[in-house]
């Protein structure tokens, strides 16, 4: 019974201050951080409010590139934001956001015009060769100055980007220039699922597969031609494989005399 009573007090603590606080931004609310959400307003989040991002799904690496948030849906008179990164870094436009703790989000509600309301945001990659995403939430407000259930909010879809090489500076004298890549899965290790990238520069006849530990095939993710571009694969163990344990699965792509093979790490 004491126990109950200090979480009830807790959660209360954190609901008033989050309703003083939410009006010059919030963060820690995406799914990056467990899904919280936006619970000062509702427990539940609302498919009737639809939040998205815009922009390069490919940077060069330490490259920076404007993005845009957007939401449509709920009250629509005005909204607030929160948005987060694994690895690279958030940076304001304007005035409109800030970042806090590392995390982006909004410095007042800002209002909606016809039935959208838009943040621009800067990314900054990472100086690796690897997959990051942004996370996104955002609340449509009826602008009353009362965190309410009247508030609705959604999470935004997870956005990938693909961090590459500049094909530029792979080329030196004595190498050949740079024309694929097989990138790390994006989550690593992971549960249920996972994402797969690779870069083809030429047209090329691609494989990409998945062997347990001991070389043995467990799934085929391609085998067909593929123009020049940049691809996602999402594996997902329960699908292709019978009983799938936990442990190390090598994914291995060939595209012409291109083969590159790593590591991923599936937990249980």
């Amino acid at each position: 019974m004491k126990i109950n009573l200090l979480l009830a007090i807790a959660f209360l603590s954190f609901i008033a201050y989050a309703n003083i606080e939410y009006m010059h931004g919030i963060v820690g609310m995406t799914l990056r951080d467990g899904g919280i959400g936006c619970i000062c307003h509702d427990f539940s989040k609302s498919d009737s409010v639809n939040v998205w991002i815009e922009g390069p799904d490919s940077l060069i690496i330490s490259q920076t590139a404007q993005y845009k948030l957007l939401m449509t849906g709920g009250p629509a008179v005005a909204g607030g934001f929160n948005i987060a990164s694994y690895l690279g870094t958030l940076d304001p436009v304007d005035t409109l956001t800030q970042v806090l703790f590392g995390e982006l989000t909004h410095t007042s509600p800002n209002q909606f015009i016809d039935d959208t309301v838009f943040w621009n945001f800067l990314y900054t990659a990472p100086d690796s060769l690897i997959s990051d995403t942004l996370y996104s939430v955002a609340n449509s407000v009826n602008w009353d100055s009362i965190p309410s259930n009247l508030d609705q909010w959604n999470f935004g879809e997870n956005f990938v980007i693909h961090i590459i090489d500049n094909p530029v500076n792979a080329q030196t004298e004595n190498s050949q220039p740079y024309d694929f890549v097989l990138h790390q899965n994006y989550p690593n290790p992971f549960n249920p699922s996972t994402t797969l990238s690779f870069v083809i520069s030429n047209s090329s006849f691609v494989s990409l597969k998945v062997y347990d530990i001991l070389g043995n095939e467990v799934a085929v993710l391609v085998n067909e031609m593929k123009s020049s571009g940049i691809y996602n694969v999402e594996f997902s163990p329960e699908s292709g494989i019978r009983n799938p344990a936990s442990g190390i699965y090598l994914y291995q792509l060939t595209a012409g005399s291109f083969v590159d093979t790593k590591k991923m790490i599936l937990l249980r």
